[in-house]
């Protein structure tokens, strides 16, 4: 048997290895309760097939697996396995247990109904609110039992055919509406000193934290109170390490049973200065991912869900200091298509993921019943999700040739902003990247990534832009084409197509995903 699926670290990024090949997730995360019904799914699978995706986000609800204490029933689980593997598709089931989206709703019945024993939380002082509290032991307890019991069920069904790939632990966890967590078991916690494993992991990586908490303070004294250490920021940082705690012992317990790789997502900080509590208060943001990284090392790296409009700097906030980038959660729109080429091309991203990937151009009813033929793809697609098909099927079958680059410099990503053009420095020539279609509401912004496969060597995949090239700064020389060529990939193998000259002697990529192999060459000017 393969060796299980993990994260292999490489170049300062890491790779997804599956069946012992690198893998480059083309996902999709279905809506909140498509997963709940087996007989809704048969749906929502023949759409992912459509839209060339290759592995689907599926949650697994408490509630529905452990609807009584200690009595399991994995029948849904094992369905969505069976379904997945008839579309040839991976899974990364989602686990809502206690927290999703700072709410307690996926919670069973057994522990809505019993807060005195399963504490709630308290957004002041008495006041309990409907989320539970992350510091409740018996919360602890039980949600590690239901995600262990899960991952020693996914062992047993799926080790062999390693379906499942990944585990996403919880769902944007943090408290909404309330400065910090007020419950007994919060003030106990508060009450004393910063534990000294948070300020040892914060200390010795002084030089790699992010620059909302390089203003912490460190003494020697070994009873730092949160507002000692992290001043205006004590409450949040307080509960990121709450929060931290409980999703990293459910982690805890599901890697001892089924190792598989485990992550969390973030609900991000929606504008600047935002105050915590309009987002979940204590979830992974990227300011608070460093004390994320003390409290819960059970979880191998950080995800951001990204729907605000800044998708290229939510990237790199993300991508820093070792975490590998994975969007779990990104807007279906018109924007989808070039934030997968950029994140994979720019951050060696292991994957994109739409929300809501049955619903690209309409209700999955619509799409289902009234497809709209695309004769060039061989495929039924609905007509405003061919951008996205388009884009996943070509990622698709280049993702090998994508995989030799992941990480190692000779990669970059496109992704048109408010300029005109941009450049980058890439393979020892400066490329200039021109949109010639301003960027306009509504409309599908450029994105694509170009491949230094050697010198003077490219590949440039993308839609709706062109690529000139341009000697290193200080350079005496120019530079030209020595080959334009049209092409396509299939299962990671070049295949040319028409030689561009004369009229077409440029590389301008048009509306539609497309690649092109580019060899230039540097030559002294005329005197």
């Amino acid at each position: 048997m393969n060796p299980l699926p993990h994260l292999q670290r490489t170049g300062g990024g890491a790779q997804l290895i599956v069946e012992g090949a690198p893998f480059l997730m083309l996902a999709g995360e279905v809506h909140n309760s498509s997963s709940s019904s087996l007989a809704y799914m048969e749906r929502v699978w023949e759409r992912m097939a459509a839209l060339h995706c290759n592995t689907a986000l599926t949650p697994i609800s408490w509630e529905l697996i452990e609807p009584t204490e200690g009595e399991f029933d994995f029948t849904l689980v094992d369905g969505l396995l069976e379904g997945a593997r008839r579309h040839n598709l991976r899974l990364v089931p989602l686990w809502f247990g206690a927290f999703k989206n700072g709410r307690s709703t996926y919670a069973p019945e057994w522990v809505k109904t019993n807060p005195q024993r399963f504490v709630h939380a308290q957004s002041h002082p008495g006041h309990d609110v409907l989320p539970l509290s992350c510091f409740c032991e018996e919360t602890i307890g039980a949600d590690s039992r239901a995600f262990g019991a899960l991952m020693r069920h996914l062992r047993k069904v799926d080790a062999e055919q390693q379906t499942a790939i990944m585990v996403q632990v919880e769902n944007e966890v943090g408290l909404m509406r309330a400065p910090r967590d007020f419950s007994a078991p919060a003030e106990r916690v508060f009450a004393q000193p910063v534990p000294s494993s948070l300020v040892d992991y914060l200390s010795t990586h002084t030089k790699t934290l992010h620059p909302a908490l390089s203003q912490i303070q460190f003494d020697d004294t070994p009873s730092m109170t949160w507002s000692d250490m992290f001043g205006g920021d004590a409450n949040e940082a307080f509960m990121s390490w709450g929060f931290g705690r409980f999703v990293g012992r459910v982690a805890e317990a599901g890697r001892t049973a089924y190792p598989l790789p485990h992550f969390a997502n973030a609900w991000l900080v929606q504008y600047e200065g935002q105050p915590a509590g309009e987002y979940p208060n204590g979830g992974p943001v990227s300011r608070m991912m460093d004390i994320w990284r003390a409290a819960a090392p059970a979880i191998e790296f950080l995800a951001p869900d990204i729907y605000i409009d800044d998708f290229a700097g939510v990237c790199a906030d993300y991508a820093r200091s070792g975490n590998p980038l994975f969007i779990p959660e990104a807007r279906r729109d018109h924007t989808a298509p070039a934030g997968a080429f950029y994140a994979i091309g720019e951050h060696s991203a292991l994957g994109f993921s739409p929300f809501g990937i049955e619903s690209i151009g309409g209700a999955i009813e619509e799409a289902i019943a009234g497809p709209v033929a695309d004769a060039s793809l061989g495929i039924q697609t609905d007509p405003s999700g061919l951008l996205l098909t388009r884009t996943y099927r070509l990622l698709s079958h280049m993702a090998p040739i994508i995989a030799q680059h992941q990480n190692k410099g000779s990669m970059r990503g496109i992704l048109q902003r408010s300029a005109p053009d941009m450049g980058l420095d890439l393979g020892g020539y400066r490329l200039q990247v021109k949109f010639p279609t301003p960027l306009t509401p509504g409309q599908p912004p450029a994105g694509g990534l170009i491949i230094a496969l050697g010198e003077g060597d490219y590949l440039i995949a993308g839609f709706g832009f062109s690529v000139q090239f341009h000697p290193a700064p200080g350079s005496p020389s120019e530079v030209d084409f020595l080959e334009i060529s049209e092409g396509d990939y299939r299962h990671g193998e070049w295949l040319p197509g028409r030689r561009l000259n004369g009229d077409e002697y440029g590389v301008q990529l048009g509306a539609a995903p497309c690649v092109r192999r580019v060899r230039v060459y540097e030559h002294n000017p005329p005197i």
